[in-house]
């Protein structure tokens, strides 16, 4: 009764236990956009259908996998999450109510080791579970989302999620996912300046460390307003960069 749909890029480091957590599922799909590292032979052994492809953007190439799933429902995980027993059983019993679309699912994700209760990331519902022919991706390069044609609910059991495993992986991620935001906004038509990258950042800051509390999560917490920081004044220095190109 259940696909679980799955992407990645040279995601080696996490797939492995990923993919235990759901290998109970009648169905995982997976589409690569081109890992040079081991990735895609760890994924060759959990399941034949793995699919390297290039990279259209995070909506287009969940769409692409949610295209090939033949089960009823689908859930939708990235690499670095993975299905606790108890979100287990609560998923196998969800899917027997066919007059529910879609489940949101609570988040419970960690930062460089430390699990992260304030800060806007607990609770963190996400919408990862529904039924195949009630949902669709939005077309976003990035932040995409499921559109569901029906009815909602809410899960308990958290989904376990390694954002950032070190220092060096939030570097990395911060820069693919500034370029992406960039690049939507520049799509969108919109237009950045250095003062309003400055004035952006420090308000992600100041939101981040203040005002959701992140100053509760100790240093973690105050690693993660400033990386959050970081990643937006990024974000409009690189659609600055793109708006001088055009």
């Amino acid at each position: 009764m259940l696909s679980v749909i799955i992407i990645t890029k040279n995601e080696s480091h996490h797939i492995r236990r990923c993919l235990e957590s759901i290998i109970w599922a009648d169905e995982i799909i997976i589409f690569d956009s081109g890992s040079t590292d081991d990735t895609v032979s760890i994924c060759q052994r959990y399941t034949e259908k793995v699919f390297v492809t290039d990279w259209p953007g995070f909506g287009p190439q969940k769409q692409r996998a949610l295209n090939c799933a033949t089960q009823p429902w689908v859930l939708s995980i990235h690499a670095d999450e993975t299905v606790s027993p108890a979100l287990k059983q609560e998923i196998e019993i969800a899917i027997k109510n066919t007059e529910i679309q879609g489940y949101e699912i609570p988040r419970l994700s960690s930062y460089c080791g430390k699990d992260i209760q304030y800060g806007g990331w607990r609770p963190d519902y996400v919408l990862r579970l529904f039924q195949r022919k009630a949902g669709q991706f939005s077309n976003d390069l990035v932040h995409e989302q499921v559109k569901i044609k029906g009815t909602t609910k809410r899960l308990q059991s958290p989904l376990l999620h390694e954002a950032f495993v070190n220092p060096e992986e939030v570097l990395q991620k911060m820069n693919n996912y500034s370029s992406l935001g960039a690049q939507q906004l520049f799509k969108k038509g919109k237009k950045a300046s250095l003062t309003l990258a400055l004035l952006k950042g420090l308000w992600r800051f100041i939101k981040t460390y203040f005002i959701k509390l992140s100053i509760l999560n100790g240093e973690e917490g105050l690693m993660l307003a400033i990386s959050n920081a970081e990643g937006t004044y990024y974000k409009y220095i690189k659609l600055r960069q793109l708006s001088k190109n055009d």
